[in-house]
């Protein structure tokens, strides 16, 4: 359709559609890389202009002004969210921030809680029916540009023309400017370093097959994608597109052929970054934009099985509470759609959510986790809406834990040198025990080398890690689910209290080169547990002794004789020469896994129990198989 033809009375110039905005107006300009630069320009440079309040999500072109004190007297910007541009202007309270969730904001639009007067939007041209698209920004702008009085539009022919509901008549658009320029892009993707690979390592751990994702606002999340690329058949409903998807599409890791909701297709409210991905995005029905009020809507993401959040965080306290949006009173991003996704995760089918973060801030002097949020820290996430926390240190799930687990789970996963100070410091506010014992000051990465799955002939994996400190209630609940008949073969006595004191001295605290304890853990729903444990310690003449026991439901499997092959494995490396063990005469199916490793195995008896020792160098010994770890 040619505009000139159909309404040419709405054709104006960038001067003449500024114009028509009177002076106190309320003024609501489209989100990020959508926004009419070529407008705004125009709107500031009009010296007329005069007592305007703006509305934005967020803003680029603005901030190219935001230092200039006669713009500053004749414009006043309210944001929904804090754009790196605009984080100084933040700082020094030049603009002005709405906390809400992005869900909300098209509510706020549509009550008249926030009324707006005009609304500048960026669409494609029209088609031969009269639609334009309002392309990589449908989020909050459709909301905004529905409840203005007055519309101006620039058509932009470098505005990509994306599917779903981002379509606008152009009678609905009161005047139109028509004005050729590229469209904003945002930075590139963050370069790989130590620390996100870590975090990226662990991410792609929990995240499975078919699962449905989110990625939230900020390198890190998008920093995460690339650790992705093994897995298959991903979905994605998100709020923002970014470059960082593109290589996985490219892949095929991600085919959205396994969703629940609007299968075969990406569902988001806008896309930010390169010209090579709006190229991608431009006419492609892969994509459906809709509006946040639908994309973020804790009920609709539900609607996805598997739906998985990765969002990240400023700064999360001892008990699991997450500050997103400020530094301190200084206000840094938004709130945006952490909430709205980690609540919509936590009631899909089969979902969670992540929060990923860096151990430390301002070059490891600072830690992330803390006792206590800092002086003015906004509490972006409750503590009762956190799930899973991960650091290059490490997985912390939080889900149903007291604040004793947490406190010890989040400390087991900060950085090394600040874990004795969180473990005195949570002690002082009666978090955790008098007596707790912090985790081990060193980097424990080494052990994820440590890691190994079994798959049971009954169709279940049985994974296989390293015992940490923040397991003691997940050992606790092992234990108890035993046997008695199972105990007083492990332990030689009918044991009846398995106490946090009894606990504490066998593993809150564990030299990991001398002892290790490995734990195999199952798949109940999401969650895992404990359904059989094998350790070694350090014995005398370079040996180790070796125990271990297996939940009765899971024996007869294999799992005793691998645990033994993987302790085996990791007691060379760390220099043993064989193993001793102690077992009750009766305990025939023990003796036999001892036996059948160890062909050679010297058996010496005494009253009730035989000691067993085992060489590693048995020459008819089965060949020892490592298995790597599935990252």
């Amino acid at each position: 359709m040619d505009v000139n033809e159909y309404c040419p009375q709405k054709v104006v110039s960038a001067e003449k559609a500024v114009s028509k905005i009177r002076r106190g107006s309320r003024v609501f300009i489209g989100t990020g890389c959508g926004e009419p630069q070529h407008i705004i320009r125009t709107m500031v440079d009009d010296m007329s202009m005069q007592d305007i309040m703006i509305y934005q999500m967020l803003s680029s072109t603005l901030s190219e002004y935001v230092n200039n004190d006669i713009f500053l007297r004749r414009f006043s910007l309210k944001l929904f969210f804090i754009s790196r541009a605009m984080r100084k202007a933040a700082f020094e309270g030049k603009i002005d921030y709405i906390p809400t969730y992005l869900s909300q904001i098209p509510t706020l639009f549509y009550s008249q809680r926030i009324g707006l007067d005009v609304a500048l939007i960026q669409v494609s041209p029209p088609d031969k029916f009269g639609y334009c698209s309002l392309g990589v920004s449908v989020d909050i702008t459709r909301a905004g540009m529905e409840n203005a009085k007055l519309v101006i539009a620039q058509i932009n022919p470098r505005m990509p023309k994306t599917w779903g509901d981002s379509f606008v008549h152009i009678d609905e658009i009161d005047y139109v400017v028509l004005h050729e320029e590229d469209i904003v892009t945002s930075a590139s993707l963050p370069k790989e370093n130590e620390v996100t690979r870590r975090i990226g390592m662990y991410v792609s751990q929990i995240i499975e097959d078919d699962a449905t994702l989110q990625v939230g606002f900020g390198h890190l999340p998008n920093a995460i994608l690339p650790y992705l690329h093994k897995k298959k058949d991903l979905g994605i409903h998100t709020q923002v597109i970014t470059d960082g998807l593109l290589p996985l599409l490219a892949e095929k890791a991600i085919t959205n052929k396994k969703k629940t909701l609007i299968p075969g297709r990406v569902v988001a409210s806008l896309c930010m970054g390169s010209k090579k991905l709006y190229e991608f995005v431009h006419n492609n029905p892969m994509f459906y934009f809709r509006s946040s009020d639908y994309v973020n809507d804790p009920t609709v993401i539900a609607r996805n099985d598997n739906l998985i959040s990765i969002s990240s965080a400023l700064e999360i306290d001892l008990t699991g509470q997450v500050c997103s949006d400020s530094m301190g009173n200084l206000f840094y991003s938004g709130i945006g759609d952490q909430v709205d996704f980690l609540r919509g995760a936590a009631m899909s089918n089969g979902g969670f959510s992540i929060v990923a973060l860096p151990s430390t801030a301002q070059n490891g002097t600072v830690s992330r986790i803390v006792p206590s949020l800092s002086e003015g820290a906004g509490v972006a996430t409750t503590r009762a809406d956190v799930d899973i926390v991960i650091t290059e240190y490490g997985i912390a799930e939080l889900q149903g834990k007291s604040i004793y687990q947490r406190a010890m789970e989040l400390t087991q996963i900060a950085h090394p040198k600040f874990r004795e100070e969180l473990v005195e410091t949570a002690k002082a506010k009666h978090y955790i025990f008098s007596d707790q014992l912090p985790p081990a000051q060193e980097d424990l990465i080494f052990l994820e080398g440590y890691k190994s799955t079994m798959e049971l002939k009954n169709g279940k994996s049985v994974l296989f890690r390293p015992l940490f400190p923040s397991d003691e209630f997940a050992y606790r609940n092992f234990y108890y689910s035993l046997q008695e008949k199972t105990i007083y073969y492990r332990f030689f006595y009918k044991m009846k209290v398995f106490s946090h004191e009894v606990l504490q001295k066998q593993y809150a605290s564990v030299d990991y080169k001398k002892n290790m304890s490995l734990i195999g853990l199952v798949h109940r729903k999401r969650h895992q547990e404990i359904i059989a444990i094998g350790s070694y310690a350090e014995a005398e003449d370079n040996r180790a002794e070796v125990a271990f026991v297996v939940r009765e439901d899971y024996q007869g499997m294999g799992i005793a004789s691998y645990i033994l092959e993987q302790l085996e494995v990791i007691a060379r490396e760390n220099d043993y020469t064989g193993f001793v063990a102690t077992t009750l005469r009766e305990n025939a199916p023990m003796i036999h896994v001892f036996k059948r490793r160890y062909p050679n195995a010297k058996i010496m008896s005494s009253s009730s129990d035989y000691v067993i020792v085992m060489d590693f160098d048995d020459p008819d010994k089965p060949e020892t198989r490592f298995r790597e770890p599935e990252l």
